[in-house]
């Protein structure tokens, strides 16, 4: 007779069989080291973009359609033993039978061209979705899904995400990024999960566990390993531009970098990328304290730390801290990095680190190490047994389930962010001018990382989906909506560059309608292309608005932006805000269900949206960037004035908190402190809200404490006059800080705690 066996049970046996798998999959690592030469080691540890094995290939372009070179192949993967490819090859999104020719090939030369037949461990920036695979599902950005704050529709997102990285016959994918988006200025802010620690943190766990599974069973088909990246610090530069020097004293940099990094290991994450940029006057990748003391030892990584492109080669070429590409190999190989994403030229990476164990400047012991690394992952994908997975066992690919999935995360992603006089939602017979450079663009919903580097290509691929003014065309009725770009991008330009496009037509068309519609912000870019020099709009984009605020028509204000560009010369005479961030290929929908009151809105800020371009704060400052007047004869202030907070967020309905309930008014040592409120949906509408508690650490010693912290959120859906109980737990641990020797402690004392306009005080005391 069958007998059901417990959850615990069955949850004690998949622990076992991990664990078991695990350590045969070690012992097989340790059997295949000693087997290798010291040239087969050393080629594990090197990774060629795909372009260098095509045909027609000129080391960085390869002829259209794509095949491979059999002799570049052959020498690559057989002659140097390469253990990794990366890539789309010429910029370019290829179906997923392509790309199982593609790396079926590869994998056939590697394996079968060598003695011990390793497979080649094949990675991808699969950053939004799959992101060099046609018909794939597109996501939001990042970004966007932290606006969400729901974690299971960041977990399902990457779910998916695996589900169709594998369907394209890749099984490492280079995601999430978990460094902190706390500088708007940056250009990739966007690809970041927000600029609080506790946010990245919590989203980048539900990444990881969507991309890998909940046990990291990689050797699934349906997952893949992801890459957390960068470590460390990558995105707070002092300029604000990519690949630029950051100084961060060794007390922030654990206190507001480190924690999304150590939950994402202690989730079980494979690979970790590393920092192109550098720190405190040295490169992350020459960095032993980071990538060796800190990475390896302290936080116990065990999994496989990888480059960034062409890091290596840059510690001589830009950072001039080597003297030639050998002695950049021995900086980076003996500070802790495993494998060289070299991109191009991997002969001379190949031949200077074997001359550099040779000449005993390298030891052999740190090449174990790495090569040990690299192929645990590969036993981990079970990449050995199986080293491609075929498109014809993804049947769900591209599938309607998963554009709905795509589609709720776009719209409970959309936040509003100013509602005067309840200007929305627009009534579907309201004749609407839709205006603006975003407003007829598919690339700029997506943002980059999607069909290519830089975005350019989306208009080819996702042809089939609605731009915001297709869909409400759609939803409103095409002979209510007129549409006149006023301002267009020039799209075969830089990210930046644009032109009035009909602006007086515009203005004009402004006249006639009831309500206009103008979609603002910025053409797709990533990394250096999408460096700037002014947080502000633009000019043009700016006449545009003021132009129209002009004619005294209510003008609703869509942002559709990888980073909050400033809006402060104009947003007074907007009557609505709506940021959509960077929705993905349906966010058109989303955004039109939005205006017209299909979907209620219930995204919220996960970063804070400036006023100024001198005037960049995050929500957890130090009380001296927001005091009140000083006493006495010097009369000032110090003026915290952000254009919207972290965590701001509209509704079309509205609710209210009940005063904060705590377990107890004294904290200690070892205990849990329950925190709950009740949340009341008072208005005529369901909605979704997003539960933040906060904390503040009143007093501090030797570190100024910041205002105040995100420790927990939840989100919840509320009928109209439902009522529900929000219940959070907060231990001593949850209220430290990160002291001057960059250890963390919890002091007694006096916290506050905030939950919406709620506050109540208690005491911590050991």
């Amino acid at each position: 007779m069958y007998l059901k066996k417990p959850l615990s049970v069955l949850l004690l046996l998949v622990s076992y069989g991990m664990a078991n798998a695990q350590t045969k999959n070690n012992a097989k690592v340790e059997s295949l080291l000693q087997k290798m030469t010291l040239e087969e080691k050393v080629g594990q540890m090197a990774q060629i973009t795909l372009d260098v094995i095509g045909a027609g290939n000129d080391r960085y372009t390869s002829t259209e359609p794509f095949s491979l070179d059999q002799q570049a192949m052959e020498k690559a993967l057989i002659r140097y033993k390469l253990g990794s490819v990366l890539n789309t090859s010429n910029n370019r999104a290829r179906t997923p039978q392509v790309w199982y020719e593609i790396i079926s090939k590869i994998q056939q030369t590697a394996m079968k061209g060598t003695k011990n037949g390793i497979p080649v461990l094949y990675g991808i920036d699969a950053i939004h979705g799959e992101t060099y695979t046609a018909g794939a599902t597109m996501f939001p950005q990042q970004i966007g899904q932290a606006a969400t704050f729901n974690r299971s529709l960041v977990r399902k997102g990457a779910e998916i995400t695996a589900y169709e990285t594998r369907a394209s016959s890749i099984p490492w994918a280079f995601s999430p990024l978990l460094d902190l988006g706390a500088d708007p200025r940056f250009p990739r802010q966007w690809e970041s999960f927000g600029e609080d620690p506790y946010l990245v943190s919590q989203m980048g766990v539900q990444a990881v566990k969507g991309l890998e599974g909940e046990n990291n069973d990689v050797a699934n088909p349906y997952h893949v390993a992801s890459s957390i990246k960068h470590f460390l610090g990558y995105q707070v530069p002092v300029s604000g531009k990519d690949r630029t020097p950051a100084f961060i004293s060794d007390q922030a940099l654990r206190e507001y970098h480190l924690p999304s990094f150590r939950a994402a290991i202690q989730a079980g994450a494979k690979t970790i990328m590393i920092n192109s940029g550098i720190i405190n006057g040295v490169p992350v990748h020459a960095n032993y304290n980071l990538l060796t003391k800190l990475l390896k030892e302290e936080l116990g990584f065990k999994g496989l730390a990888v480059t960034d492109w062409g890091d290596i080669e840059n510690l001589y070429k830009r950072d001039h801290v080597a003297k030639d590409n050998k002695d950049a190999v021995r900086i980076a190989i003996n500070a802790g990095i495993d494998m060289s994403m070299v991109a191009y030229n991997y002969e001379p990476f190949c031949d200077d680190l074997i001359a550099l164990v040779k000449e005993g400047k390298v030891k052999e012991s740190r090449i174990d190490d790495a090569v040990r690394r690299i192929l645990l992952v590969k036993y981990d994908l079970d990449l050995f047994n199986k080293p491609t997975t075929n498109p014809k066992d993804y049947p769900k690919f591209g599938s309607k389930e998963f554009e709905l999935a795509s589609y709720q995360a776009a719209a409970e992603s959309i936040t509003l962010l100013k509602n005067t006089d309840q200007t929305l939602p627009l009534n579907k017979s309201m004749k609407i001018l839709v205006t603006g450079p975003n407003a007829n663009s598919m690339r700029t919903l997506n943002g980059a990382w999607t069909y290519s580097w830089q975005g350019e290509k989306v208009e080819e691929f996702a042809a089939k989906y609605n731009t915001i003014v297709k869909a409400l065309e759609l939803k409103a009725g095409k002979q209510n909506v007129t549409y006149v770009p006023g301002v267009s991008y020039k799209m075969d330009g830089r990210y930046f560059e644009e032109y009035a496009d009909q602006l007086d037509a515009a203005i004009a068309a402004a006249k006639e309608a009831d309500v206009v519609v103008l979609c603002l912000g910025e053409n797709s870019y990533t990394e250096t292309p999408g460096n700037l020099s002014d947080l502000y709009l633009s000019d043009l984009q700016t006449e545009l608005a003021q132009k129209l605020a002009a004619t005294g028509k209510k003008i609703i204000l869509v942002l559709n932006e990888g980073r909050p560009r400033i809006i402060s010369k104009f947003e007074q005479k907007m009557s609505a805000v709506v940021q959509s961030y960077l929705p993905g290929n349906f966010g058109g929908d989303a955004i039109a269900d939005v205006l017209l009151g299909t979907v209620n809105p219930s995204g919220k800020l996960p970063y804070t949206y400036p006023q100024f371009p001198n005037a960049l704060f995050t929500y957890y400052h130090k009380p001296s960037e927001s005091r009140s007047t000083t006493e006495g004869v010097y009369n000032y202030d110090a003026d915290y004035n952000p254009q919207y907070v972290f965590g701001f967020g509209l509704s079309y309905t509205t609710f209210k908190y009940s005063p904060v309930k705590l377990s107890t008014a004294t904290l200690k040592k070892g205990e849990t402190l329950t925190v709950s409120a009740d949340v009341t949906n008072t208005g005529k509408v369901a909605g979704k809200e997003s539960v933040l508690l906060f904390t503040s650490d009143l007093v501090a010693t030797l570190v100024s404490p910041d205002v105040k912290r995100l420790r927990g959120f939840e989100k919840i859906d509320l009928k109209a006059g439902e009522t529900k109980t929000v219940t959070f737990k907060i231990t001593a641990d949850d209220l430290g800080f990160i002291n001057p020797e960059g250890q963390k402690i919890t002091e007694d004392g006096d916290f506050t705690i905030q939950i919406a306009d709620q506050k109540i005080n208690f005491t911590y005391n050991q």
